[in-house]
């Protein structure tokens, strides 16, 4: 997403080496004035956010983008991919044959799935085990990506690197011309077959199904996200919780543990204005303990800092009516269905942040479920930590605290975070202070306290850890420090996350070097999930215009392609005048 220096560019936060030799504690110095500063911190990391696909569709001008995939050049990509895929073996057989690996979420309570299944597992070389990239290697980085793929990513992201060409598809489907029937069919067709199969899974769970399987045989796994956009009422979280419930389902029919988590968007399932009700109330009451009496209030773990903004609530709200608390109830409901489906199906959850407006309602539910359903050494519900907040660091340390007295394993998500400019403009609008860090260092330190935190906690200890980041510096650091700790693949405390379409080459590595990684799948039809991606492309239009080095690293290895193509017909051509010549003699 844009804003004040760029803070979320995958072109920031290139640091010197952060660690020392040691396996286990290194430091970083901070600046005098960091609003986050652990005492023994561990090793700083600089993550980059994956928003749920932050800014993808804004690689959308159809006409052009659509060039790339139809017509004589559709021709030409399946020609040559006939040919190259015959003769690079491009689908290596190390990607689908490998030993179980569960995803159990609890000890506990979820039983294991059969023994028969069989995920993939990427073998690791030695080579791997000295370094974490290899991307002079584009062969063995790209080895899973047919040629036609490579072809037509390499095409989408260049043209969504252009960024007026990003905001004139913004415009386009924000503009009065998707009101007119056929144009909007046009226009909808056009993405579909575009950007759309670039960054998003697939229309329904059937498409998105396949999809998981072509990721699971390249060595990947999925994290479902229905693309589902805020509610206003109980009838409509009713039909979004049954859908998430059929996306938990969903995973049965797929290869087991192909799909590493459901997300799940609170947002969804409960009516913002509630959501922001007894976000208003928590927040009255963390200031105001004596004076407030939430007779609804379940156990949960804390949600707030002395440093949290409260200016959302500048003076005290009025109790929840009867009303209110019925459907309080049935939203709670909602959520306990989704985990009860979770543990049959053997799937964890995690629960995506908002704005500081409503967060804390979204933490006060998501931590809630978590002392209700997390056990044993994994948790089953994961909430998501934005940490482009200044109180996000003291937020996740009281959290992990509290969670550690009670005996429960808690999981977080680690993100920089979606709505830095609807923040700031918030707070100046009121004449006070942001709750966003004020420059890219201060965010870049407090997301390595808390990753580097948080890695020593599960290496320790119970409890999960997503890294979603699209930084490759990050991938790299935090890569070295899980290897350092000995956090890898079969420990299932730590997975690696990027958007569906995004940092492929990173994602690959991270894959060659022994470790878990997701892709963030969002899904759903295509007029449905406009809404939803548009939002996440203002907040994140400068991404797409750093992914240099993936489009770099395809061009590379398709000239690669293209000579062996070219030197492959060349020795068919040899060998088929010898064999004629060799014909002709003998008839001689």
């Amino acid at each position: 997403m844009n804003g004040k220096g760029d803070m979320h560019s995958t072109s920031c936060g290139h640091h010197p080496a952060l660690f020392k030799d040691s396996p286990h504690k290194t430091t970083l110095n901070q600046p005098k004035n960091s609003p986050f500063n652990f005492n023994n911190i561990p090793p700083h990391i600089n993550f980059y956010p994956p928003s749920p696909s932050s800014i993808t569709i804004t690689s959308v001008f159809f006409p052009l983008m659509a060039m790339t995939t139809n017509g004589l050049s559709s021709k030409l990509i399946r020609s040559f991919s006939r040919r190259v895929n015959s003769s690079t073996t491009l689908t290596t057989p190390r990607f689908r044959s490998a030993q179980r690996t569960t995803i159990n979420t609890t000890t506990t309570i979820i039983p294991p799935p059969p023994p028969t299944a069989q995920p993939p597992n990427i073998a690791v070389t030695d080579d791997a085990r000295d370094s974490i990239f290899d991307f002079e290697d584009t062969k063995g980085l790209f080895s899973s990506v047919t040629t036609g793929k490579l072809i037509r990513s390499a095409a989408n992201l260049n043209l969504a690197a252009v960024e007026p060409v990003v905001d004139m598809g913004v415009w386009v489907m924000r503009s009065r011309l998707m009101q007119v029937g056929l144009l909007r069919e046009v226009v909808l067709g056009s993405i579909k077959h575009t950007s759309y199969e670039h960054f998003v899974a697939g229309a329904d769970l059937e498409e998105t199904g396949r999809t998981v399987k072509k990721l699971w045989e390249s060595g990947l796994r999925g994290m479902l996200d229905y693309g589902l956009e805020h509610t206003v009422d109980n009838e409509s979280c009713d039909k979004n919780a049954l859908q998430f419930i059929k996306t938990v389902e969903s995973t049965q029919s797929l290869p087991p543990s192909s799909v590493s988590f459901v997300v799940v968007k609170i947002t969804a399932i409960f009516p913002i204005s509630l959501l922001k009700r007894v976000s208003d109330l928590l927040r009255w009451e963390y200031k105001n303990p004596t004076s407030t009496n939430l007779p609804w209030k379940l156990k949960t773990l804390p949600i707030f800092s002395e440093s949290s903004p409260f200016y959302h609530t500048l003076q005290k709200p009025s109790p929840l009516t009867a009303e209110e608390e019925h459907d309080l109830e049935l939203a709670h409901q909602r959520l306990i269905n989704i985990c009860n489906k979770s543990i049959e199906c053997n799937v964890p959850v995690v629960i995506d942040a908002e704005d500081t407006s409503i967060q804390p309602g979204i933490d006060y539910f998501t931590y809630s479920a978590a002392v209700m359903y997390n056990k044993g050494q994994k948790p089953l519900i994961f909430g998501t930590i934005q940490t482009y907040l200044k109180d996000a660091g003291e937020r996740l340390v009281e959290t992990k605290k509290a969670s550690d007295k009670m005996g429960l394993p808690v999981g977080f998500k680690l993100v920089r975070g979606a709505y830095m400019w609807s923040e700031s403009q918030l707070a100046n609008s009121l004449g006070v202070e942001s709750p966003v860090h004020n420059s890219i260092n201060e965010t870049h330190n407090c997301y390595n306290g808390c990753a580097s935190f948080m890695l020593d906690e599960v290496s320790n200890g119970a409890g999960g850890l997503i890294l979603a980041t699209h930084n490759l510096e990050s991938g790299k650091l935090a890569a070295q420090k899980a290897r350092d700790l000995g956090i890898g693949k079969d420990s299932e405390k730590l997975e690696f996350a990027s958007l569906y379409g995004m940092a492929e080459a990173m994602t690959f590595g991270l894959r060659n070097a022994g470790f878990g990684v997701s892709k963030y799948l969002p899904f759903g039809p295509v007029d449905q999930i406009m809404p939803y991606l548009l939002r996440r492309a203002e907040e994140n239009k400068g991404l797409l215009s750093s992914s240099n080095l993936d489009r770099q690293l395809m061009m590379k290895e398709l000239k690669r392609r293209m000579k062996a193509y070219v030197g492959q017909g060349l020795v068919e051509t040899e060998n088929q005048f010898k064999s004629q010549a060799s014909s002709v003699v003998k008839l001689n």
